[in-house]
């Protein structure tokens, strides 16, 4: 018997063992605190954004000018702010948020300066365009690097959004009060104002922001980089698959924002015609007073649904014109005030409504452009319908002109509530 052998089959080739691929360990997240720090930057430009408006009628006194030349004043401040946010976004998501934030804030201090020895109207609207250059900056790099440090949490979207209108607020009361009190009004309030930006300068250079660029990797790792090359000086957008949310928080911050504009300046002549005072404290306060409204329903709507947020933003917007309107047809106080606190609200929770899903909606590398398109498009509505009322008033009388604006404003948030029902699941 023979014996058969089973030829030997080979051992089959393994392939040459691969090295793992080190994982970087991810950083922990900052801690709450750094959070709020990072909104102290953000309420100190907004405080000079508006601590001017009580000083008017001293400039005015000082330097001779009239109304018309008033408004080409404030002309320079929307200049400024609606030109900055052609490039500031940009530049934040490419370069990061400290390289736009810190010249910002030197910009404001220099404004501080020329607003404390202004000796022409030249003068005065050269710091009002440098004011609205340091305040595009804010509400683009400043708004995003709270959301960044945020990494997430609802905190980020929430202190943003309440940073630029508590600071908003401060300001106007800060330099009433000052201006009443303090001898040479206006070098007392922008000392004090300078200082506040040199604090705020230093919680930026301490701000723990990664050094790269926002989202370069991000980038690296994904096609959808349309946004992130081309031209520096551009209309702030949105990827198209985000347009859909803009428009939403649109919807109800650009009828609130303008509905805090026509309270201000209607608002000083009418205290002056039911309480017989120009007195510059008490003007700040009224708009102080909107301003805390606009916080204190941010605080409270940090947990509904963006949806109900946003609608609870058109419903105060359209009461708030409503009442105004009501104010300046029956000469009566307490509608005033009504809608001084709905004004506030209504800009407070569209603000949030549109800062919240842009930051939960839209990829961290186009965030602080997402957050200028946001502003610009609702400081050009609320830029816009004041000019037009102001030529309205002229041609109609100024009751007529405020009604007419009133409504308008009323009908966009009108509108824009609609907007947000229908496409309510863009918005959950």
């Amino acid at each position: 018997m023979t014996e058969t052998r089973t030829p030997a089959v080979p051992a089959p080739r393994t392939a040459p063992a691969t090295r793992p691929v080190p994982v970087a360990p991810t950083a922990p997240p900052p801690p709450v605190r750094e959070i709020w720090f990072a909104a102290w930057p953000v309420v100190a430009l907004f405080i000079l954004s508006n601590a001017a408006m009580p000083l008017y009628g001293v400039w005015q006194h000082q330097l001779g000018f009239g109304s018309g030349t008033l408004t080409l004043v404030y002309a320079a401040y929307v200049v400024g702010l609606l030109g900055t946010l052609l490039v500031a976004g940009v530049a934040s998501d490419r370069l990061g948020r400290k390289p736009v934030l810190v010249p910002a804030l030197l910009l404001g201090i220099v404004a501080c300066l020329v607003y404390a020895t202004a000796p022409s109207v030249a003068a005065l609207a050269a710091a009002r365009l440098l004011t609205g250059i340091a305040t595009g900056a804010a509400v683009s790099a400043g708004m995003a690097a709270v959301t960044d440090l945020a990494a997430g949490r609802t905190l980020g979207p929430l202190l943003a959004s309440t940073g630029m209108v508590l600071g908003a607020g401060i300001g106007p009361v800060l330099a009433g009060v000052l201006s009443e009190t303090a001898p040479a009004p206006t070098v007392t309030v922008f000392g004090v104002e300078a200082v506040l930006l040199a604090t705020a300068l230093a919680v930026v250079a301490r701000m723990p922001l990664p050094r790269s660029r926002p989202g370069r990797d991000a980038r690296a790792a994904s096609p959808a980089t349309a946004g992130s090359s081309g031209s520096w000086v551009r209309l702030p957008a949105v990827p198209r698959a985000n347009r859909r949310h803009l428009a939403l928080g649109l919807a109800g911050f650009a009828p609130g924002i303008s509905a805090t504009a026509f309270v201000l300046s209607l608002g000083p002549s009418l205290l002056t015609g039911l309480l017989g005072t120009a007195n510059r404290a008490l003007a700040g306060g009224m708009a102080l007073a909107m301003f805390l409204s606009a916080t204190g329903v941010q605080f409270a709507l940090r947990r509904p649904a963006v949806r109900t947020v946003l609608l609870v933003s058109g419903a105060a917007t359209v009461s708030a014109t409503l009442a105004l309107v009501t104010a300046i047809h029956t000469g009566a106080l307490a509608p005033l005030l009504a809608s001084v606190v709905l004004a506030g609200a209504g800009q407070g929770a569209g603000q949030l409504g549109g800062l919240t899903l842009l930051s939960r909606e839209v990829p961290a590398h186009r965030r602080a452009e997402a957050n200028a398109a946001l502003n610009a498009g609702g400081y050009l509505l609320a830029g816009a319908l004041p000019v037009a009322d102001g030529y309205l008033s002229d041609a109609l009388g100024l009751p007529t002109a405020a009604t007419l604006f009133g409504l308008a404003v009323a009908a966009l948030a009108a509108a824009g509530a609609a907007l947000v029902t229908l496409r309510g699941r863009d918005a959950r």
